[in-house]
């Protein structure tokens, strides 16, 4: 049985019960018990408090009614030791993270905190006094960190989610290495109250799932607003859960320039990656654009070389100064280096990231989403022994910069390599486009199947809006929509369904598109896209008769557009269909 959220759902429908999985999930761990995946499963006793809270729920009310989820051993749990990976600092909180609690809230079922590179530092997953976790396709590798536990504890079905944390790429580098998904929100979206912090400016919760649709369910939960966390951001209504479906429509991604690609001399990943590109482009509807990543490597290489360091100084202060021998001499090496970092250094760096992020904005702004490797290389746990430091530093290539840029991002699994080991991409958006990575991770024809709702969306980000008369490109009102941000995304004409009327009256010249089902026109137009927070204000300066309605285009798309009802049109009207456009009419006057 696999356990993403659709069969979990399924189980239950046909008579199953939480304590009939659970058992299912106690053989499903005990039969990896070699693996050092947990530091610590809830006793049935514990589950059993978890299931008479079910008992008295109602399914239909908990969105995540039964379903098992895997917690990262720096967020609490009510009643369970929180180590992060250090026997010495463990502590027994009295209540869980408010991300454990809406998840519990939901009907979710913690079955236990997982292993993890210790204080959430690094990005191999073997940093551990518990262990070095292994990979789950194959042992002799590394699982990917600092979320290690949580990502292989998901990718062998043990459980349907696992929360991880990523300030450097802790949550989507493990989910390439053992072929999830994993979902780094934006900075804020959800709740990190009550977890340990690496840096705590930069920390997000994570979710690892092997299928795009319990991500998303778990997600939907996750992003409450936490009004006792201060690093905590309220969502916005483009981001909403509602938005979210399969991307409509042409499609820019954005790729990396060949000669910035690093592999890191893994010729099996370099080629995994070609035919990962190789397969997106059979969707003859999206465009690769090469993009330049010299700012966000630069950018990356702020995370471990500039002041955030002290972060991790600050957030390890009771280790570092009461058992610094129990702190791993790599974790402890790294977080040391920010003792000495001065308040000169801290605002110079800033001053280098306000610089990178405006251009980072600007490639960013170019294409829908940015598109990339989520790491260059998959290391044996004997190489990463060897070289910790270097090939630690080398898998956060592609993930280091997007914290420190407040990007949202999404990792994908995208096949396997010729090894047979897993490989993945990671598409990368501006802050609070999560669910538009979503809906754009269901369109791509990579790895894994990407199952999802039918529901076709557009990017709601955007609003795109058909005008047909003073707004269109170098006439009187076209400044009203640059202003505003709107930008040309493609010469159109309407379905020959509609009249195009001359208004009466002075000033600038106006036209009236018009519905006429039995005597119309194809009239020539132009879609514009618009910011969405800056549609209310423009629609505010449309006068009657033109009101906003649904404008259908001769490929069948259906538009919003200025329209006015027939018996809106004045008398003094002048029906100017023949000319075919606006321009050729304004031409002909």
């Amino acid at each position: 049985m696999k356990l993403d959220i659709t069969n979990v759902r399924q189980f239950y429908a046909q008579g199953g019960t939480p304590r009939q999985l659970l058992a299912v999930v106690k053989e499903r761990i005990a039969a990896h018990a070699d693996n050092p995946i947990w530091i610590y499963c809830l006793k049935d006793s514990e589950l059993e408090a978890y299931c008479q809270y079910l008992d008295d729920t109602d399914p239909r009310q908990s969105p995540l009614w039964g379903v098992p989820f895997a917690i990262k051993d720096n967020i609490d749990l009510a009643g369970v030791p929180t180590t992060a990976a250090c026997p010495e600092f463990s502590y027994l909180p009295e209540r869980s993270a408010f991300v454990v609690q809406v998840l519990i809230d939901a009907g979710a079922i913690p079955i236990g905190k997982t292993n993890l590179d210790q204080f959430a530092t690094g990005l191999n997953g073997t940093r551990s006094p518990y262990g070095a976790v292994q990979n789950s396709v194959n042992a002799a590798y590394i699982s990917g960190g600092s979320s290690s536990g949580s990502a292989v504890a998901t990718a062998l079905n043990m459980v349907s989610f696992a929360l991880g944390t990523d300030t450097a790429g802790s949550g989507r580098v493990p989910a390439a290495f053992n072929d999830l998904y994993g979902l780094k929100p934006s900075l804020g979206l959800v709740s990190t109250s009550g977890v340990v912090p690496a840096c705590r400016s930069l920390d997000c919760v994570t979710v690892f799932a092997k299928d795009l649709e319990t991500a998303s369910a778990a997600f939907a939960v996750m992003d409450a607003f936490d009004s006792a966390d201060p690093f905590a951001q309220v969502n916005v209504d483009s981001n909403a859960a509602r938005t979210e479906g399969r991307r409509s429509g042409p499609l820019k991604l954005g790729v990396i320039k060949p000669s910035q690609l690093q592999f890191f001399g893994d010729a099996h990943y370099q080629q995994a990656y070609d035919a990962a590109l190789a397969r997106i482009q059979t969707d003859t509807s999206i465009e690769l654009i090469e993009l330049d990543f010299e700012p966000f490597a630069e950018a990356a290489s702020l995370l471990y070389s500039g002041p955030w360091v002290a972060e991790r100084t600050l957030a390890c202060e009771e280790p570092l100064n009461q058992y610094p021998d129990k702190v791993n001499p790599v974790v402890r090496g790294i977080i040391q280096g920010g003792a000495d970092l001065s308040a000169t250094a801290c605002f110079k760096a800033q001053y280098q990231l306000k610089a990178l992020k405006r251009l980072c904005d600007a490639q960013l702004a170019q294409v829908d989403a940015m598109l990339t490797p989520t790491a260059g290389r998959l290391y044996t746990l004997a190489e990463l022994e060897a070289e910790p430091v270097l090939y630690n530093t080398n898998l956060g290539y592609y993930t280091n910069y997007m914290n420190l840029l407040d990007y949202a991002g999404l990792a994908i699994p995208a096949g396997a390599t010729s090894q047979g080991l897993p490989f993945g991409l990671t598409l990368v958006g501006s802050r609070c486009s999560d669910r538009t990575l979503l809906s754009i991770a269901r369109r791509l024809n990579i790895g894994a199947v990407t199952e999802g709702r039918d529901k076709l969306v557009a990017d709601s980000r955007y609003f795109d809006l058909l005008v047909c008369g003073a707004h269109m490109e170098g006439l009187p009102l076209n400044p009203q929509l640059r202003e505003r941000g709107g930008y040309l995304l493609e010469v159109v004409k309407t379905a020959p369904t509609y009249r195009l009327f001359a208004l009466p009256g002075g000033g600038v010249k106006r036209p009236a598109l018009v519905g006429d089902l039995e005597n119309g026109s194809s009239i020539g137009a132009e879609l514009w896209r618009l910011p969405i927070d800056s549609v209310g204000s423009f629609l505010q300066g449309i006068p009657a008769p033109l009101g906003l309605g649904t404008v259908t285009l001769t490929d069948g798309r259906e538009v919003k557009g200025f329209i006015a009802a027939a018996g809106c049109v004045d008398s003094g009207a002048q029906d100017v269909s023949r000319f075919g456009d606006w321009r050729a009419y304004l031409a002909s006057a």
